[in-house]
Order: C-alpha cells, then structure tokens, then sequence
C-alpha cells in the first residue's frame, strides 16, 4: 500500500501519534511533516492520513501557531514547533488526488473543539474520498503528553485502516 502519513505538531504529541499510525497502517509507511509531505513525494499515493492538535477550539491558523510561539499560556515543555507549514496552509496547497484519506487531531479532553473534521473535509475536497471517520487523540494538558495508551490506540486505528484498503 503506497500511504502517508502527514502531521503538524507542534509539542510532539501529534508527531508521536503520527508515527504510531504509520506503524500500524505497516511497513513503508512514513510519518511525514508538512514540510516533508511535497507534492512530488506525494504523487502515486493511495492513502493520505493526515493529523493536526486542536488549538483555540480548532485546526489552527498561523495567528493561532505565531501566538503559541510567543504567548504558549502555561509552561511548555519546550517552545512551539513552526518549523513546518501548518495543516491548514499545507491542506490550501494539496495538488488534486484521487486516492483515500483519513483525519486524527490531539486534544484536551472536553469541549474543546475538533481539528480532524476540517482535515477529513479538506482532503475529500482535494479527491481522497473518506476511508473513515475522524478520530481524537487525547493529550492530558494543553501541551501533553499523550494520556496513557493513545499510541496503542494510533497503531489499532492505522491497522483498522490498512484492513479497510
């Protein structure tokens, strides 16, 4: 199966998240930041499953990702990760496809909004049809870490998609 996983992470969590995905959906199967996910890298490729954390109650904007970067509002473990695009800008510039896609987001428990449905949304506009629903992958603070077994759970979900090819 020719599949990638993309992410943006910001603190890490979705980025382990992301390689746990890759991991279950098999071998070959890389875990590629935004910037790393070109669009010649993606040519040919059957399944894009793309993940992002929620900040602000939703897929953040680069305001959103400047602001975590000068003003986080608590104790990162680290400063914010801007090295690659954001999801959002990243999803504007996704060459038309016509494979199957997937969408994840990293988020505090609650109501605290949802990235993954606007990644699910912007992937079957760009022609990868939905393979499944959005799924949340929970951090226990705004920074995290991951609560306890969501990398289990990230490899579970990428076998259940490979089942699905």
């Amino acid at each position: 199966m020719n599949a990638v996983v993309v992410y943006e992470s910001l603190w890490g969590n979705t980025a382990a998240v992301a390689r746990a995905i890759a991991e279950g959906l098999g071998p070959g199967v890389r875990a590629l930041s935004t910037a790393e996910a070109t669009p010649t890298v993606l040519e040919g490729v059957e399944l894009i499953v793309a993940g992002a954390p929620v900040l602000g109650f939703r897929l953040p904007t680069e305001r959103m990702r400047q602001g975590a970067l000068v003003n986080p509002g608590g104790r990162p473990p680290r400063p914010a990760d801007l090295s690659h695009p954001s999801m959002r800008s990243w999803l504007a510039t996704l060459p038309h496809g016509n494979g199957r896609s997937a969408a994840f987001d990293t988020q505090a428990r609650g109501p605290f909004g949802k990235s993954a449905p606007t990644i699910a949304q912007e992937l079957e506009q760009a022609g990868y049809a939905r393979l499944a629903e959005p799924v949340g992958f929970v951090v226990t603070g705004k920074f995290g870490p991951l609560r306890e077994g969501e990398l289990e759970r990230a490899r579970r979900w990428g076998s259940e998609l490979a089942a699905l090819i």
